[in-house]
C-alpha cells in the first residue's frame, strides 16, 4: 500500500505541475477591473473579486484594518448603487468588538505550586459569552471525547473543573465540551499555545465556563498519576484544587462592522417585510511567508491521493491523510520554478471564502437596483463581519436587528460559491461538476422554502445540481451551524445556505482570485438572485414548519 501510494504520487508529480497552472487558464495573478453592468456576468464577478480579494485587502481580518477597508468598498458600492443605509452609521453597523489574549501574568497552582503560564497552561476566550470568575476550583475527570458513550453526567460538574481528553475532529470535540456549559471552566489536554481572539463586548452576554488548555504533564500532576503514566484516571475521579491568582484574558479595542443596506419593495403593505441575502465580508489576514506554487502542488496532490483511496474530497488541504501518505508527496519545487519564478504569500485572500459570496451578494443587489420591476417585499442585504471569528457579525446583527426581527421572512446565506469544478473535487464522479451546489438548512425550518428553491431551480437557465448530503443530521461537519445564517435559524427565520463546498484551497493562502470558476459562480448568483425575487413575491410568507425556538441562546445542533 505504502509502494503503490509513492507511485501515485510520483505518477501525479510529473503531471500536477503543468495541470495546476493549466487549470488556471488565461486567469492572471492580477486584473484590471471593468464596469460593471445590471445583469449577473461572470466578468463582473471576476472584476469584483479581484478588487475585493486583493493582497491590499489585507486578507480582512476581523477588527483589522484590512477588514475596515473591503467594508469601505461595499460601502461605497451600495451607495453608488442608490441602496437605503440601514446601519446605526449610514451603511455601518459597529459591532462592540474586543481583541482576546492571554494574559502572561496569569497564576494557576495546584496546591501551593505554581505553574508556569505559557508551557503548563494557557487560558482562551469561550465562546458565546463571558467567562465566569474564581478563586478556586475542584477538579473532576470528565472522559476522553473521542469515547461518547463514557463521558461525564454534565448534571454533576457544576461550579467544578472539568478536564476533558481531545482526540476527535475540531467541530465534534467542540459540540461536545458544549455540554459541560454548567461547568466553572472547561480545561482541555492538549499542547498550550497562546492564540489571540476577538469577542463581542456584550454587556448582556450570558456567563460560561472558562476555557483551559493544559499539557499532559500537568494532568498527571491533577490526579497524582504515577510519574509516566499517560492513562487518564477513570471518568469521574475527583482531582487536586486548583487555585488562581490574576488568572485571565486582556481584552483591547478593535474596530469592526457590517454593511446594512435594503432595497425598498414596491408593494406598500409587504415592503415592510424582508428577504435577507448575507455573506460574510472577513478571512483570516496574514500568515507564515511560503512558495505559494510549490503549496498550491502539494494540496492538489494530497487532494488525488485522497480522492483515489476515499471517492470523497478530503475538505481541506490534507485533510484525512495518513502519516505514510503525507510522506509520500514530494513536490519538485526546482521544476515548478522553470515554469515561473517562485512567489512568496503571506496574505490570506480568501477569494472564495468568502469573497466569491461577498461580489455574489454585490451582482445581486446591483441587478435589483438596476430592475425594471422591483420585487413587492424589500431586500435586506447584510455583508457580515466576524464569521471567521465566531459568527460574530451575524450573532450581532441578530441580536440587535437594524430592522424588527419579525419582519424578517427568510435569510439566503452565500459563502464559497466559487470552486465545486472537477478540478476541484478530483474527479466528477465524486463531487464536482459544473452545475454542482451544495444547499444547508433548505428545509430544516420551512419545507417551503427548500420546495420553492427546488422549484426555481428547475427554470433557470443553467440549473444546478443540489447536494444535500453535507446537510444531514448529525453530520461531523456541522455544516449547518458553521455560518452566518445559523444566527437567524436560532430566532426562528427560514434559512438557505448557499455554497459549492470545502475544497483543497479552504483556509490557505493558495484561495485566490485566479483559481476561482466564474462561469459557475454566476450560475449560483443567478440562482439566489431568483430564489429571492420568488420569496419576494409571494403572497404570503414562507411558513415555519414547527414554533420558533424559546431560547435563542441554545447550541447550535445538526
Amino acid at each position: 500500500m505504502k509502494h503503490s501510494l509513492k507511485l501515485a504520487a510520483a505518477i501525479a508529480l510529473a503531471f500536477v505541475p503543468a495541470a495546476v497552472l493549466a487549470q488556471e487558464g488565461n486567469l492572471p495573478l492580477k486584473y484590471k477591473a471593468q464596469p460593471t453592468r445590471a445583469a449577473i456576468t461572470a466578468g463582473d464577478l471576476m472584476s469584483r473579486l479581484y478588487i475585493f480579494a486583493d493582497d491590499s485587502m489585507m486578507g480582512r481580518e476581523f477588527g483589522t484594518e484590512g477588514n475596515l477597508k473591503a467594508t469601505a468598498y461595499i460601502a461605497k458600492e451600495m451607495k453608488r448603487l442608490g441602496l437605503k443605509p440601514a446601519g446605526d452609521d449610514g451603511y455601518y453597523q459597529w459591532v462592540p468588538t474586543a481583541l482576546v489574549s492571554f494574559n502572561p501574568a496569569s497564576q494557576m497552582m495546584i496546591g501551593s505550586r505554581a505553574l508556569v503560564a505559557g508551557k503548563d497552561f494557557v487560558a482562551s476566550n469561550p465562546r458565546g459569552g463571558v467567562p465566569r470568575s474564581f478563586d478556586s476550583l475542584q477538579v473532576v475527570y470528565g472522559g476522553d471525547l473521542s469515547d461518547t458513550t463514557n463521558l461525564l453526567n454534565s448534571a454533576t460538574t457544576s461550579g467544578k473543573a472539568v478536564v476533558l481528553m481531545m482526540r476527535g475532529s475540531t467541530q465534534t470535540t467542540r459540540r461536545l465540551v458544549g455540554r459541560y456549559n454548567n461547568a466553572a471552566a472547561v480545561i482541555t489536554v492538549g499542547q498550550p499555545r497562546s492564540r489571540r481572539s476577538y469577542s463581542i463586548t456584550d454587556p448582556n452576554a450570558p456567563q460560561v465556563p472558562a476555557s483551559i488548555t493544559v499539557s499532559p504533564a500537568v494532568v498527571g500532576q491533577l490526579f497524582k498519576l504515577p510519574a509516566g503514566q499517560m492513562t487518564p484516571p477513570p471518568v469521574g475521579s475527583t482531582g487536586q484544587t486548583l487555585y488562581f491568582q490574576s488568572f485571565g484574558l486582556t481584552r483591547d479595542p478593535a474596530r469592526a462592522r457590517n454593511i446594512v443596506a435594503i432595497l425598498r419593495g414596491s408593494d406598500p403593505k409587504l415592503r415592510r417585510e424582508y428577504v435577507a441575502i448575507g455573506a460574510h465580508n472577513d478571512h483570516l489576514g496574514f500568515g507564515a511567508p511560503v512558495d505559494h506554487d510549490s503549496l498550491r502542488t502539494w494540496n492538489v496532490l494530497a487532494n488525488r491521493i485522497v480522492e483515489a483511496r476515499t471517492h470523497q474530497t478530503p475538505g481541506g488541504p490534507g485533510g484525512g491523510l495518513t502519516v505514510e501518505e503525507r510522506a509520500s508527496i514530494h513536490v519538485n519545487v526546482d521544476s515548478l520554478h522553470r515554469l515561473r519564478p517562485a512567489r512568496m504569500d503571506s496574505v490570506y485572500n480568501g477569494a472564495d471564502d468568502d469573497g466569491s459570496g461577498s461580489v455574489g451578494v454585490l451582482e445581486i443587489a446591483e441587478a435589483f437596483a438596476k430592475a425594471k420591476v422591483r420585487p413587492k417585499r424589500s431586500i435586506i442585504f447584510v455583508f457580515h463581519t466576524g464569521e471567521e471569528a465566531g459568527l460574530l457579525g451575524s450573532q450581532w446583527f441578530t441580536d440587535h436587528p437594524t430592522v424588527p426581527r419579525d419582519s424578517i421572512v427568510a435569510q439566503l446565506n452565500v459563502d464559497m460559491i466559487g470552486r465545486g469544478d472537477a478540478f476541484d473535487y478530483a474527479s466528477k464522479s465524486a463531487n464536482g461538476s459544473e452545475s454542482y451546489l451544495q444547499l444547508v438548512g433548505s428545509r430544516r425550518l420551512s419545507t417551503e422554502l427548500g420546495d420553492l428553491i427546488e422549484s426555481v431551480n428547475k427554470t433557470e437557465r443553467y440549473p444546478m445540481t443540489f447536494d444535500y448530503a453535507i446537510d444531514a443530521n448529525g453530520h461531523p461537519e456541522r455544516i449547518y451551524c458553521r455560518s452566518d445564517h445559523a444566527n437567524y435559524a436560532r430566532y426562528g427565520i427560514p434559512v438557505t445556505f448557499f455554497t459549492t463546498g470545502l475544497h483543497m484551497d479552504y483556509h490557505q493562502l493558495t484561495d485566490e482570485p485566479q483559481y476561482i470558476d466564474y462561469t459557475h459562480m454566476a450560475h449560483v448568483t443567478e440562482l439566489v438572485y431568483d430564489v429571492a425575487g420568488r420569496v419576494a413575491n409571494l403572497d404570503h410568507r414562507v411558513a415555519l414548519d414547527r414554533p420558533k425556538p424559546t431560547d435563542s441562546r441554545a447550541a447550535c445542533v445538526q
